[in-house]
């Protein structure tokens, strides 16, 4: 992670932006000795082949049946207790 301070985060902000874009740096942005921001790329999302790698490399045991039930389960309890905003 790389450390700049605001005012240098300011000048060259448009290079910033690319090594975190193109190069996926993280810059740690300080103002007066104290960590004020981080600028990092964004979380990557999974995509059905990354799931379908991970469960040929890993794949169910025994207890994964148990487990996604008991998953399906408390979504189901948590849509009932959380109706979601009123409209």
């Amino acid at each position: 992670m790389i450390e700049i301070s605001a005012a240098e985060a300011t000048e060259r902000f448009a290079d910033v932006l690319d090594a975190v874009e193109h190069r996926g740096q993280t810059f740690r942005v300080v103002r007066h000795g104290r960590v004020v921001a981080t600028i990092s790329p964004p979380a990557r999302n999974g995509t059905g082949a990354d799931l379908r790698r991970v469960m040929t490399q890993h794949p169910p045991d025994d207890e994964w049946t148990d487990d996604l039930r008991d998953l399906r389960r408390f979504a189901d309890d948590a849509l009932v207790d959380d109706p979601g905003p009123e409209r």
